[in-house]
């Protein structure tokens, strides 16, 4: 099935809805906290693949799979694939009938497939943004969404360049209805923007283009500023501690190190140290930074160059439950919701929701649940920095049981028998503490090498 005819097939079932995808399930009784006051979901790597279909041949079943072996498919997809439509609609359908009210969500990018180059194009990119975000907006009408671009929201993917482009330009169009035109205006320009939420008037979405500090970007290879984006994040950052505004940030490419190996920055190290730094300056108006990426759970803590917790940084697993074929592990797909106090947008508490995929594939319905309550499951205050850095320092202990839930979460509870051995273990807790360069070599000599050397 060609690419493009699939889209359109997709498309024409948005536009008709599936009734009956999920469950309407609103939190039980005993399993989550009373919603604050203020709510807001996160989506991130959809990751849609419209040529997923069930057929005999398992090496036909989704161009994803890139002529591998799928490994049990069924309606909601295979750890061999991508997304099927039917599982991103059971996602958002869920989030429709979950009974949470919310003042907006976020959407930290890559809505199409993971497929050879030439099985794609800028135009088969771009309606594939257009198919998604148009689902969100015929599904969640009066919902503002606040989009970040994703290393494969492009053609060639990773290759988003710093100046304006069709690419730029019509997700500029398509996300009209969410910002206004100013923001408009820099999307157009490099793919980034900043916007105040429109039920809270004081807190400001600062939306980045962090693809353009990616490895494997050669077009922003060698320059200081790709996009002038640094100045620009200093001057509205600047602006909004002016205005007594408090800011979340969102991406897709998150800033600091990998958790699965070792002294590897997610984009490149000297864009993640001037990130840092600029963080570090306004954190006392940050009150948050979200990510994906990854497709994993994962959480962080920035601190001062005197190692004093100062930001929380949160990395959102996937929707898409794809992995590779030399790949163990995978993720279930997962959504989040996040509760913050609606006088000084601080982050209260974190609801990560999920779907069992093999459940679901065996009963043929989605019964998205939740998986944890993020203060409850590790007795912790807050999602602060202080509570979140205490919390990693319990992870460092030995044998923290703390610490297994959290690599089982990591997975999204996609396999609890997997072991985390210590070095392993010293790369996560790592990535959890330091952001930059020097704070994450000491924390390995303290984790890891002065152990290993013993």
């Amino acid at each position: 099935m060609a690419l493009l005819d699939a889209l359109f097939c997709c498309l024409l079932v948005a536009c008709q809805g599936q009734p009956g995808l999920g469950l309407p399930l609103a939190p039980a009784p005993g399993q989550s906290p009373a919603p604050a006051a203020g709510q807001f979901w996160h989506v991130t790597d959809l990751h849609l693949d419209p040529t997923y279909h069930i057929t005999d041949d398992r090496t036909k079943v989704c161009a994803s799979s890139k002529g591998a072996n799928a490994s049990n498919p069924g309606p909601f997809g295979d750890v061999m694939c991508d997304s099927p439509y039917h599982l991103i609609l059971s996602a958002f359908d869920f989030i429709k009938n979950s009974g949470q009210e919310v003042s907006f969500m976020i959407w930290t990018g890559d809505s199409p497939p993971h497929v050879p180059v030439r099985e794609l194009s800028t135009d088969t990119v771009i309606t594939v943004i257009a198919n998604m975000t148009t689902t969100l907006q015929s599904l969640f009408p009066d919902l503002q969404v606040f989009p970040a671009l994703g290393n494969h929201d492009y053609w060639p993917q990773d290759q988003l360049p710093s100046f304006t482009s069709k690419v730029y330009n019509a997700v500029a169009n398509l996300w009209k209805p969410w910002l206004d035109e100013e923001a408009i205006q820099t999307v157009r320009k490099g793919g980034f923007y900043s916007q105040k939420v429109s039920t809270n008037l004081n807190l400001r979405i600062i939306s980045l283009n962090t693809n353009l500090y990616y490895g494997p970007d050669i077009v922003t290879l060698n320059r200081s500023d790709p996009a002038n984006q640094f100045e620009w994040l200093e001057n509205t950052l600047n602006i909004s501690q002016q205005n007594k505004e408090k800011v979340y940030i969102i991406a897709h490419i998150p800033v600091g190190y990998l958790p699965y190996s070792t002294s590897t920055t997610a984009m490149r190290e000297y864009y993640n140290e001037k990130l840092v730094d600029i963080f570090r300056r306004y954190s006392n108006i940050i009150t948050g930074q979200f990510y994906g990426h990854t497709h994993r759970d994962s959480i962080m803590v920035l601190s001062d160059k005197k190692g004093n917790p100062i930001n929380s940084v949160f990395v959102a697993p996937a929707v898409t439950p794809v992995r590779g074929v030399l790949q163990k592990q995978t993720n279930n797909p997962g959504l989040r919701l996040f509760q913050y106090d609606p006088l000084d947008y601080e982050l209260l508490d974190m609801l990560q929701y999920y779907l069992n995929l093999t459940d679901a594939n065996l009963k043929g319905e989605s019964n998205w649940k939740l998986e944890y309550v993020l203060t409850q499951t590790y007795d912790i205050e807050d999602l602060q920095p202080k509570s979140l850095y205490g919390l990693a320092k319990e992870f460092a202990t030995l044998d923290s049981k703390k610490f297994i839930k959290y690599y089982n979460y990591y997975f999204v509870s996609y396999d609890s028998s997997e072991i985390c051995d210590e070095k392993c273990k010293a790369f996560q807790i790592c990535a959890i503490m330091a952001l930059d360069h020097n704070s994450y070599e000491d924390c390995l000599k303290q984790y890891y090498y002065i152990r290993h050397s013993l």
